[in-house]
């Protein structure tokens, strides 16, 4: 499946349906007076956040999403039903985006979070209701509220607890293969990795979820390169574990070059925990090995290994430091798909996954 991390979509929810105008006509019954029932309230548009989804992909063979109108009233004072409520599935991580590509409507960040974006219109009062001492046959009804429509963007956040970064070749795709089941593509040139890629390692008992971007260069917060676009996804996590090419020539620069793009997307990524690794060390010697680590500690205040993801060597001890900056997990007791959301129905749900 492509990874596909932003789509804009379009959601109307449900139009009101009228009033009704209507008499009582039974036999014998005078002056039968109006019973003209009223209109059923539109279906609303909810979002729900699911765990078994990790794409938007589907969101772009499909952007019109619209709920059900509600009824129009009918005579004998009977209301028309309600519209059905139409549920529109995401993955956990998702951002609801207005039409500006700025303002954030609701983060979707917890499994089975559910938000009601668009509500329904309310239906029109009957005839019924219109009947006074002056006026008492009143031939005219309210017509349905309409619903509401918007145009928005969702955008994914993968929610991992490890952000691996470094510049291309930097051995960030081998060590996610090295430490997890996971299987991205590994090849001897720049920007292998195009879309991130998640991986799921144990460390004495412990989960830890690694999420590998795409290689940074100087500029990627400016579009350069693959640009900023997939930055976004390591926003989430509690740690970084930044990789050094151990081959590279200049390992102080490339290791400030990376975090200077951090620093100019979002200051505030410079506050996360950092663990730093000098990878490929199998193709070095003792005494280059020993001047790297130098160098590197020069430059950075955070913990360095050396390591090679490709030969394992070092990677568990690595992962026991960022294990260190890993909140542990609680299981939660997601609701029951079918469970009523603050009373109103629930009967039609739109899934990627249908």
């Amino acid at each position: 499946m492509k990874f596909l991390d932003q789509a804009k979509i379009y959601l109307k929810s449900g139009d009101g349906g009228r009033g009704c105008v209507a008499f009582r006509r039974e036999k014998y019954i005078e002056f039968g007076g109006p019973n003209g029932g009223d209109g059923g309230k539109g279906g609303s548009v909810w979002f729900v956040a699911v765990e078994n989804l990790n794409t938007l992909i589907d969101f772009r063979y499909q952007q019109h999403f619209k709920a059900q109108n509600g009824q129009h009233g009918m005579g004998s004072e009977m209301s028309g039903a309600k519209g059905e409520d139409l549920i529109i599935k995401v993955p956990v991580g998702t951002e609801i985006v207005a039409d500006d590509g700025e303002t954030v409507i609701a983060d979707m960040v917890e499994p089975g979070q559910k938000f009601m974006i668009a509500k329904g219109g309310d239906g029109g009062r009957g005839n019924m209701h219109f009947k006074t001492s002056t006026n008492q046959a009143p031939r005219y009804a309210e017509p349905g509220w309409p619903g509401v429509e918007m145009w928005v963007w969702l955008r994914l956040k993968i929610i991992a607890d490890v952000g691996l970064i470094g510049l291309p070749n930097a051995g960030k795709s081998t060590f996610l293969t090295a430490v997890t089941k996971a299987r991205p593509k590994i090849a001897d040139y720049p920007f292998t990795t195009l879309y991130p890629n998640l991986g799921v390692a144990w460390v004495d008992g412990k989960e830890i979820v690694l999420a590998d971007i795409p290689g940074l260069i100087e500029g990627a917060h400016e579009g350069i390169g693959l640009g900023d676009r997939f930055l976004k996804h390591v926003e989430r996590c509690s740690v970084f574990l930044h990789l050094i090419d151990g081959t590279s020539e200049h390992i102080a620069k490339d290791y400030k070059t990376i975090r200077k793009e951090l620093e100019l997307y979002a200051p505030k990524l410079m506050e996360k925990p950092e663990v730093v690794a000098l990878n490929k060390t199998d193709s070095l010697t003792k005494e280059d090995i020993k001047k790297k680590i130098t160098s590197l500690k020069r430059a950075t205040k955070s913990p360095v290994f050396a390591i090679s993801a490709i030969a394992g060597t070092n990677t568990t001890e690595c992962l026991r430091e960022i294990a260190q900056f890993v909140p542990t997990k609680q299981k939660k007791t997601l609701p029951d798909d079918d469970a009523p959301i603050q009373n109103e129905p629930i009967k039609k749900t739109w899934s990627p996954l249908d």
